[in-house]
């Protein structure tokens, strides 16, 4: 995707060095962090100046290449470090997993661990795009203007490139020839951390794709009043029953959808699964700080960031980051392999 007319990846490797876009620091600023150690890349992971299930497993993959590059003497304590970061999302230790067996049957473990790593990124980046061909034709719900609810951010910050949820949208916008609909996107906030206000809405302003910010909260009477046609998310963990994990808000955005008969569609490519969990329930749910949920962060008159309390003082706050939707909500999964439904995602699992 492009920024400023330039095409940028969301996380890359040059040399021992892990860079990515400062994703904290948008909309307001655009920055590149360099993360220079595998403690400087957990940290970017753990603080969210990276985010977002693929971009998190790349960077997680890029940490443990990291590790082997330092030599340190115990890689199974830098992968554990590594794994503690954001303990939902699938694509993290499925990057550590790959990286840390590359390595340890390698005869030059550093040099294995840097090329399964990278090998890992450009996969993440062709399940994207392949995800963006397959829900296309999603969109073509037999009317002209089609509106899209998304939830939290699964454009291409979320990932290495394309995304998930927004793929499809950025594959038709980007094929004209193609006659999808005219498509506007309502993007909602994503409270408390506004990955939609902040980074959704600012992907597709760079895009050139006509979008709403709305209130998490005005979902509902955007549904019962026809203004929604289909609801796309991403996942940053599918148990083997279809149960998905998302950023909190999501289930509620499925349970009004199931109401209002309108498509709830996940968009994650396969390695998002998690064979060994038969449910959502054992789905492991992060907790983050309560400050996030009694502050906010944003730009002064003059440009300065300032962090501002915004709650009752002295009221304590419950924070998790994510819910988990029940299988009998989700009408679709649109993955690198193909849209599939709940009665067929066994195929899928390897």
């Amino acid at each position: 995707m492009r920024v400023n007319g330039n095409h940028y990846r969301t996380v890359w490797m040059e040399n021992s060095s892990v860079f990515m876009i400062q994703q904290n620091l948008l909309p307001f600023q655009f920055q590149i962090y360099e993360a220079k150690s595998c403690q400087d890349t957990c940290e970017a992971i753990k603080t969210m100046i990276v985010r977002g299930a693929g971009a998190i497993g790349a960077a997680a993959g890029f940490a443990l290449a990291q590790a082997f590059y330092e030599g340190k003497e115990d890689i199974e304590k830098a992968r554990k470090q590594i794994e503690q970061t954001r303990p939902t999302a699938r694509d993290l230790f499925y990057a550590t997993e790959r990286v840390y067996e590359a390595a340890k049957s390698s005869p030059h473990p550093a040099q294995a661990a840097f090329q399964e790593a990278q090998q890992l990124a450009e996969e993440n980046v062709q399940a994207c795009k392949l995800i963006g061909q397959h829900g296309a034709p999603l969109l073509d719900v037999g009317k002209w203007d089609v509106n899209i609810l998304t939830h939290c951010n699964a454009g291409w910050l979320a990932f290495v490139d394309y995304g998930t949820a927004l793929a499809s949208v950025y594959h038709v916008h980007g094929n004209k020839e193609f006659g999808y609909p005219s498509i506007h996107i309502y993007v909602s906030e994503t409270r408390p951390r506004g990955q939609g206000a902040r980074l959704t809405a600012w992907e597709l302003q760079q895009q050139g794709l006509p979008h709403t910010i709305i209130a998490d909260s005005a979902a509902a009477s955007l549904m019962a009043r026809g203004k929604i046609d289909l609801v796309l998310v991403g996942a940053d963990r599918i148990a083997r029953n279809y149960d998905t994990a998302n950023k909190i808000g999501t289930l509620e955005k499925a349970i009004l959808a199931k109401e209002f008969y309108i498509p709830f569609c996940v968009a994650a490519p396969t390695s998002t699964i998690d064979n060994s969990l038969p449910s959502g329930a054992e789905i492991p749910i992060e907790e983050r700080s309560q400050d996030e949920l009694l502050y906010q962060e944003g730009p002064t008159a003059e440009g300065k960031l300032e962090k501002i309390l915004i709650c009752s003082p002295g009221s304590r706050a419950y924070n998790p980051a994510f819910d988990v939707t029940p299988a009998k909500y989700i009408s679709a999964i649109i993955t690198e392999k193909g849209m599939i439904k709940p009665a067929e995602i066994s195929r899928l699992l390897l």
